[in-house]
Order: C-alpha cells, then sequence, then structure tokens
C-alpha cells in the first residue's frame, strides 16, 4: 500500500504533512492566511510579535530551523495587509528585509579584502539605515513613475500622480532629495528628471538664469566686436570699445566655467562623498553627481551630507513625512533569513555582526517604526554571552523579546488536525489525528511525541514518516488503515535522536 492510498481511505484528497517550508506550503496558507485564519496555525506568542498595528513597534523573536520564522513573517504581513484595507487612512508601509545578497555584497566590494568575515564586521547601523531607506524610496518612486510591481505589498492609492502633486512644497523637496539619494534604479539622472515632473514643483529660477546667461551672454561680446570691425563713427574712440568686448568676453568665459567646469566639479565631488559614505548601496559616484544635478540650487546649497546616523535619521522623518501625505502613518521592517545570504553561509559570528548594529534602543524605538526581528536561536545563545553595557545600549525590555519560538505538543497536534480538517474532503466525515492510529494510541501518546519533535517542520516530518512507514510494510488488501503503536514509538525514537543531532549541529536537517 502507497500513502496515497490510506490517504484516498480517510478522504483526504492532500497529504497534509507534506509540506515543510511555508512559503511553499499551500495547505498554510489557507488555514494560516485567510479571511479567518484556524488559530491553531498560528503560534501562541504571535499577537504579542505583532503587537499593536495602529502604533507599530519592534519585537524581536528568536526560532531554530523549522519553527515557524517564516509563516509568522507572513502571518504579519498579512495582518498588516488587512490593517491598511480596514483602514486607509492609517495605513503601514510594509518592507522587506530579507534579500542581503545585494547590500552585503556592495559592503564587501567596497571594503576590499578576502575575508568575507571582516567585510561584515565593518557594518555599521548607518549601513542598515541606508540600505532600508533604499528599499523604500526604490518602491516609492517606482509607485509614483508607474513602474511598480503589481506584487508590491503597498499601495499609495488611485490617482497617485495627483496625489504627489498635491504634496507640499517641503515634502516634494523631500521625495526628490531622498529619490537623489537612494533611488536604486537611477543610474543617470533620468528617474530624477521624470520625477520632477510628475511632482510639477516649477522650474528652477536659478538654473534657468544661469543657463540663459551662457546661452545669449556670448552676444553682446559679438556685437561690439562686429560694430568695431564695421568702423564705427570716428568720434566713438575704439580702444575702449575693444577694452568692453574684452570684458564681455571674460565675463561670458565666466559663466561658462562656472556652468560647465565648477558647478560639474561640486556635483562630482558631491556624490563621490556621497559614494564614500553610502557603502551599502549599488550605485556609482556618477549616478550620484547625476542626480543630485537635478535638485534645486537651493536645495542643494542647504545640503547637510554628513556621515552620520543622525543624518539618516533626519532622511528617515521625511520619508515618514512624504509617506504620511499617502495615508501611511507608519513603518514596518520585516527582518528574516540572515542565515541564507552567500557571505553569511549560516555561520554565527557572520549573523552577530549583521544583526549587532541594529540593537539598538534609539533605531529600534524610532516613532512610527516598528522593527520585526526573526532570528536564528543560535544568536539567542551568542547574545547572553554580550555584557551589561551591550544589554544597556540595546534596551532589549523594550523589545517584545521572545528568547526561542518553542511549540509544545498539544499545539502541535492542534496545529495537525487543523491540517488534516483543511485536507478533508468538503462531504467527508470529520478525521482527528488519533483516528489515524491504531487504538492503543492515545491522545496523550500523541502529544507526548510530537512535544519532543519542538517546532512544526520536524513534527510533519515525523509524522509523514510514521505514515510512510506503516503503509510501506502493509498491502492495499489488508485493510491495515490505522497506524500501530510500534511504528509510532519506533519512528519517535528515530526521529527524537536526529532533532537532537540536529540541535547539537553533528547532521543536516
Amino acid at each position: 500500500m502507497n500513502i496515497s492510498h490510506f490517504f484516498e481511505h480517510w478522504n483526504i484528497h492532500e497529504n497534509p504533512f507534506r509540506g515543510e517550508e511555508a512559503r511553499h506550503d499551500s495547505i498554510f496558507a489557507r488555514i494560516g492566511l485567510g479571511d479567518n485564519p484556524n488559530p491553531a496555525a498560528s503560534h501562541s506568542d504571535l499577537e504579542k510579535i505583532v503587537g499593536e498595528l495602529s502604533r507599530p513597534s519592534t519585537s524581536i523573536v528568536f526560532g531554530e530551523k523549522g519553527s515557524g520564522k517564516t509563516a509568522i513573517r507572513m502571518q504579519v504581513a498579512q495582518r498588516i495587509a488587512r490593517q491598511n484595507t480596514e483602514s486607509p487612512d492609517n495605513r503601514l508601509f510594509l518592507t522587506s528585509y530579507d534579500d542581503l545578497n545585494g547590500f552585503l555584497g556592495q559592503i564587501h566590494t567596497r571594503i576590499g579584502g578576502d575575508d568575507p568575515a571582516a567585510s561584515l564586521r565593518a557594518i555599521r547601523l548607518a549601513d542598515h539605515l541606508d540600505a532600508i531607506l533604499a528599499t523604500i524610496v526604490t518602491e516609492l518612486v517606482d509607485s509614483l513613475l508607474g513602474t511598480g510591481s503589481d506584487e508590491s505589498a503597498n499601495d499609495l492609492g488611485p490617482d497617485v500622480r495627483r496625489k504627489a502633486r498635491s504634496l507640499s512644497a517641503e515634502n516634494k523637496e523631500s521625495l526628490r532629495l531622498l529619490a537623489a539619494h537612494y533611488d536604486l534604479r537611477d543610474a543617470d539622472g533620468h528617474r530624477a528628471t521624470s520625477l520632477h515632473k510628475v511632482l510639477r514643483d516649477g522650474i528652477d529660477r536659478s538654473r534657468l538664469f544661469w543657463f540663459a546667461l551662457l546661452a545669449i551672454g556670448w552676444m553682446p561680446a559679438v556685437a561690439v566686436i562686429v560694430w568695431i570691425l564695421l568702423e564705427p563713427p570716428s568720434w566713438i574712440p575704439s580702444t575702449p570699445l575693444w577694452v568692453l568686448s574684452l570684458c564681455l568676453g571674460v565675463g561670458y568665459l565666466a559663466i561658462a566655467a562656472k556652468c560647465l567646469v565648477w558647478d560639474r566639479f561640486l556635483l562630482r565631488r558631491l556624490g563621490k562623498k556621497i559614494f564614500k559614505q553610502q557603502r551599502s548601496l549599488p550605485r556609482t559616484e556618477f549616478a550620484y553627481a547625476a542626480a543630485f544635478s537635478k535638485l534645486p540650487q537651493s536645495t542643494r546649497q542647504t545640503l547637510q551630507v554628513e556621515d552620520s546616523e543622525t543624518h539618516r535619521y533626519d532622511l528617515l522623518r521625511r520619508l515618514q513625512s512624504v509617506l504620511e501625505s499617502f495615508g501611511y502613518q507608519g513603518i514596518l521592517v520585516l527582518i528574516d533569513r540572515v542565515d541564507e545570504p552567500t557571505l553569511v553561509n549560516g555561520q554565527t559570528d557572520r549573523m552577530q555582526s549583521i544583526i549587532w548594529p541594529m540593537l539598538n534602543n534609539k533605531f529600534l524605538q524610532q516613532k512610527r517604526l516598528g522593527v520585526k526581528m526573526l532570528l536564528p536561536i543560535e544568536l539567542r545563545y551568542a547574545l547572553f554571552k554580550e555584557t551589561s553595557s551591550f544589554f544597556q545600549e540595546a534596551r532589549l525590555d523594550k523589545q517584545s523579546l521572545v528568547e526561542r519560538l518553542t511549540w509544545t505538543g498539544a499545539m502541535l497536534y492542534d496545529l495537525c488536525n487543523a491540517r488534516l480538517e483543511a485536507c478533508r474532503s468538503p462531504d467527508a466525515d470529520p478525521v482527528t489525528l488519533l483516528d489515524l492510529f491504531a487504538e492503543d494510541v492515545t491522545r496523550q501518546d500523541l502529544v507526548d511525541s510530537l512535544d519532543q519533535m519542538h517546532q512544526p517542520r520536524d513534527a510533519l516530518k515525523f509524522l509523514y514518516r510514521c505514515l510512510n512507514e506503516h503503509c510501506s510494510n502493509v498491502t492495499a488488501d489488508q485493510g491495515a488503515w490505522r497506524v500501530p503503536k510500534l511504528v509510532l514509538d519506533s519512528i519517535r525514537r528515530q526521529e527524537v535522536d536526529r532533532v537532537q543531532q540536529l540541535h547539537r549541529g553533528i547532521r543536516p536537517a
């Protein structure tokens, strides 16, 4: 007998114990992400992690592989989507800071050297702020220019360009400044020009004045020279005319030098300075210079470019003000999969180099900013080795800390029953997990066995192995539709040994 025959007997049209990764698990999508999610599909700490969405806050969660961190991330995103639909004037702008390969690779390239660990140790909080701001600003500009992805979790609403044109002068200036700093898709200033057209924020009179002088400033000098060559009246001395033409020519050359040489030099120097400061972004000096050249002269003159966190916090406040004009009252950043980037490769010290700079109370407690960190359990062990001064700076007592994302046997039993119910044929009789096992297997036997698995991924593997082992040792005509206790105990011992070896790091998952 194979496992398909087994499930067919119980009128179960889909294997409920097959999914091991939440992103690819259709059963979890049905029971955990629908309009009415099954409570059994959510971890008991979910409400603490989500917090009050109208006032976004920080949560830090440590969990083992397979404990449900990715599922929680998806559930948080689903909660935010529902909140944004129900309260269009009190929405949260959601950004996922989990694809770190590009940013980490850029830092490693910029710092140089052959040791990725050394490059990661040089990461600062300012680098993370740049990366987060760049992710949000690029998506925001995409939406304004109509080049955004349909899969984006954020919708600026209908007639977004009309809303953009109605922004205050201060917010328009902030938006253009943010785009010049952080628009990752603007390599030559063309998107800055397009954004200027979308905003319709008028003409830069200072810039127009200087280019008008450059365009017509040569005419007076040429006119005087032509007049001299045409022999003006004898009573007009020619020497003063030559001096006048010389002065006009020198003045024009000075204007040309300012517009074509000096301004470009200043822009190039500005681009180089920002390029050195924003180490985590894959932009060139030319891209920065081209983008800043589209800003009004008055904005560039008042621009304070500092390699400090204070400068980034000021830009963050500007971004929050712009987003508020589109109905977003806060920003929520989801941080996950920090063990997956190529340069990290699951090594604890490298993950620590990435995350520790963000464990800063000022950053984590920014007004209208929520940061949800879903971190590997290895970082929990490293965290508790830190000094008291580190904890004083991080103030983890304020960050809704979940030290370990654990599942009890009862929680896993309810989860498995919910998955069974989701896979049952609509017209079939209800089936529980206990029904699949022999009469000498009690509910407490199953709860105790699942309790030793600790987390959903291992619980699903355990049950799948129990069913597969039973089916592979009986024939279809035997009619043995229940798993005996002997198989349950045997597989439980094997799986407990596997889980223990996994936790000790001596075998793969």
